[in-house]
This record gives structure tokens, sequence and C-alpha cells, in this order.
């Protein structure tokens, strides 16, 4: 009887304990004015759930809770908003009580002085350095020869193979982006680099816990290698300064402007933003060309068009790439349906009040845009693949195209990613067609990938 009835004493303490866990978030976090929502465990919040169901579990909380609602992701607690309005202000006014607001993990492996975690006068300072390296001047006199001669070597040899276009794409996009900065030793440091690169990108969204075997603490390993090599090619440059490079580590290295640190946490911005969102990109257009040959026959057309009117084996250029209008629909509607850019975190430097519920000092927001993208009025049937969409050219400019960001956060390579992305369909549809191997699945949070790869059989047309 008495084992028994410490049995039930430590089964009950338990529950209790197990009980006061789960509401230790909500009574550590309570405040008066906040919108209705759950915190979920200690520490851990509702991160598994939101990294684990995506926009499921966003559906099922705004259900629950509406448009605006509290949770605890990513380390931090934090308000989600769905309401178009109401992030279209957050992306707009940064300086009105909210600044950047990255999740710890991709501030440490990302580095303190990327561009998207400085707000302010530093910001201006870093997005015009940064334009002056990869805006839209640039890549029409010096970034998009070489994008050019570096996809036509990329994509020389895929006759009669299968592939995984994920990995070739993977491959792609950080090829593409590493010659632009480091061309000269490309071949000596290129695959270790890679490597420690792509455990970067993989720790950049995770909860920080730098133990052994969590994606953190093997992405910050990453960075570590990644800044060494890094720090390694400038200490080199700066003690050749007779040696001269025409690459972007030369000229933010010659210019003076930036110190090492903050040099290397833009290459680290500028490989690590391009590397995700061209390299998904690509993937997904190919899928979704693959099931719409309509668009595919265009698209075709359009590129055959600008080979008849250039010599054989001459590169595509400026005009070419501006003369892409369908090209260009079709990059913008894969971005849409593919929805490769969720959202975008702040944080409140102060209590403020938004739609009339509190966002209290030191809290996260998460503008959570991949809604947005399909929207039945802004986008009449939102999840069929539609370029023809874009040629009406009022729909990239209007207030609720959040594609590439908004406001003083507008993405400085969005020509950049467009054009290579474009490049890489001029050169794949006018030498390929290809079909699918099996029916592999592509999950769409939080990354768009394929866990098993997407393979294609690739032949020359």
């Amino acid at each position: 009887m008495e084992l028994l009835f410490m049995a039930v004493s430590l089964l009950l303490m338990g529950l209790f304990f197990f009980l006061f866990l789960s509401k230790w978030n909500e009574i550590v976090f309570q405040r008066k004015g906040l919108p209705p929502g759950t915190m979920g465990w200690p520490f851990f919040g509702e991160t598994h759930e939101f990294l684990k169901l995506g926009p499921n579990f966003m559906k099922r909380q705004t259900t629950r809770y509406g448009r605006i609602f509290k949770s605890h992701i990513l380390g931090s607690p934090t308000i989600v908003s769905m309401d178009p309005e109401l992030n279209r202000y957050i992306l707009l006014n940064e300086a009105k009580g909210l600044t950047p607001g990255y999740p710890k993990s991709m501030l440490d492996i990302l580095g303190q002085r990327n561009i998207a975690a400085v707000y302010g006068s530093q910001h201006k300072f870093l997005r015009k350095n940064l334009m002056s390296l990869i805006g839209a001047p640039l890549v029409k006199d010096r970034l998009l020869p070489r994008i050019d001669k570096y996809m036509r070597l990329h994509l020389s040899n895929w006759d009669a193979m299968v592939i995984d276009i994920q990995q070739k794409s993977t491959d792609m996009a950080f090829l593409i982006g590493f010659t632009q900065i480091v061309e000269s030793e490309l071949s000596s440091i290129y695959d270790v680099f890679k490597a420690e690169f792509d455990k970067l990108v993989i720790g950049s969204l995770s909860l920080p816990i730098n133990l052994p075997g969590m994606s953190y603490y093997r992405g910050f390993k990453g960075r570590k290698n990644v800044v060494k090599m890094l720090r390694q090619l400038i200490e080199k440059r700066t003690a050749s300064p007779a040696t001269t490079y025409d690459d972007m580590l030369e000229h933010l290295v010659r210019d003076d402007a930036l110190n090492d640190e903050e040099i290397i946490d833009q290459i680290i911005t500028i490989l690590y933003s391009g590397y995700e969102t061209v390299s998904t990109t690509s993937m997904m257009v190919v899928k979704y060309l693959h099931d719409n040959q309509q668009a595919l026959e265009e698209l075709r057309e359009e590129h055959f068009g600008i080979r008849r009117r250039k010599a054989a084996g001459e590169p595509v250029d400026w005009d070419d790439y501006k003369s892409m209008r369908f090209t260009r629909a079709v990059v913008l509607e894969t971005l849409r349906l593919a929805t490769v850019i969720n959202g975008l975190l702040r944080k409140a430097t102060q209590d403020i009040i938004l739609n009339g519920f509190l966002i209290p000092k030191g809290w996260k927001i998460y503008a959570y845009t991949r809604e947005i993208n399909y929207d039945p009025i802004l986008y009449p049937e939102p999840l069929k693949f539609n370029p023809w969409r874009w040629l009406d050219k009022n729909l990239e400019s209007h207030n609720y195209c959040l594609l590439f960001g908004g406001g003083g956060r507008l993405c400085p390579g969005k020509e950049l990613g467009i054009a290579t992305v474009s490049t890489f369909l001029h050169y794949f549809v006018t030498t390929y067609r290809w079909e699918e191997i099996g029916g592999e699945k592509i999950v769409e949070f939080p990354r768009v990938e394929a866990p098993n790869g997407y393979h294609i059989r690739v032949m020359k047309l």
C-alpha cells in the first residue's frame, strides 16, 4: 500500500512538474496587452513545431488566435503577423522602434556586421558599399560576362545524364558567387571552402545550442573555418600591393572603406544570400517548367530568338538580358509560388503598440509574408504557375510584392539574382530537354528543398 502511495505521489508530482514547465513561458513572458497565442516550452518554445510544420503551424495558430499572435520561436518571444497591412508597415518603418531581429544563430554564424543585422547609418553605409559591388550597373559592366562564362562551363556536359538538379543548382549558385569574389584562388580553396560554407548555411537557421552534433555547433565551426580562409586571402593580398586581381575581394581590400571583419561579413552575406535564393529558384523553375510545357515553349522561343541574333558562342550581354521579358516573368512567378523567402524578423527597441497589441521591448516580430503570395485577389488562381501574370509590369511594383523585401531593406542583389537565373535558363532551355525520374518530395519549410534530391534525365535538343 505504501509503495502504491509513493508511486501515485511521484506520478502526481511528475504531472504537476510537466504542467508547470508547459506554462513556464506563459508566466515569464506575461504582459497585459499581448496578442493571444501560446509560448511552448522553456527555452525551446514552439521552435520544433514551427520548423517541422511551417505553413501548417501558421495556419493552425491563425485559425485559433487570428492574424496576429504570440509565440516563442528560435530562442525568442515573438509576435507573428500575417496581416498584409501591418507587415508592410513593419518593413517600411524600421526606425520607429523596430530594428533587424534575426535569430542568434543567424547573427553568430553570418556575423554581427552583416548588412541584415545592422541598422541606421551603419546599414546605409554597408548598403552603399554592397551596391558598389553587386548593383545593376556592376551586373551590366562586370558581373554578367563572368556569370555567362562560368554558366556555360557548368552546363557543358549534362547530355545523356541523370542528374540531381538540386545539387547541380547548388553547385552552380556557389560557383557563380565564389568566382565573383575570389576568381584567381578558385582552384586552390574551392572544395574546402564550399564544404565549410555548407555547414554554415545549415546552422544559420537552428536553435543556438553549442554542443557537438547540433546544427548550430557545426554551423559555427564552419564559420570559423570560412573566416580563417578569408582572412588568409586578405592578408595575402594586403602583403602584395603590386599584384592586382579582378574580383570583389580586390575591390574591398583596396577600397579601404571597411576593416577586415566587415569585409569578411560582407563576403559571407553576398555568398549566403545568393547561394540559397539562386539555387532554390533554379531548381524550382526546372520543376515548374517541366509541369507547364506551354510556358517552357514560350520561354524557349524567347531564348532561341536571342541566339538567332548572335554568332555561335557569343556570350549573353546586358541588352540580351533586358530583352528577356518572359524569362523575368518566369523567375518572378517561381519566387512567388515556391516562396523562397517566408518572412522577415524585426526586434522592438521599445514597447510599441501595433494594431492595438503590445510588442514589448526586446521581443521579436515576425512579418510572415508567405501568405501574401497566395492571396487570390492579388494573384487569381494563386496555386497555379502562371508567369504571364507578371507581364503586367505594375505587378512587380505593387505595394504587396515583397519577394525581395521592401523599403530600405529591398534586396541589393535583386538584379544580380534574376540575371543569374535568367542566364542559367538561357543555356539550359536552348541546349537541353529533360524528364523527371520519379516523383521526389519537395518540402516548403523552413527551406524549399528536396530531401532526397530532385533527379532528371537530361538530353540534348
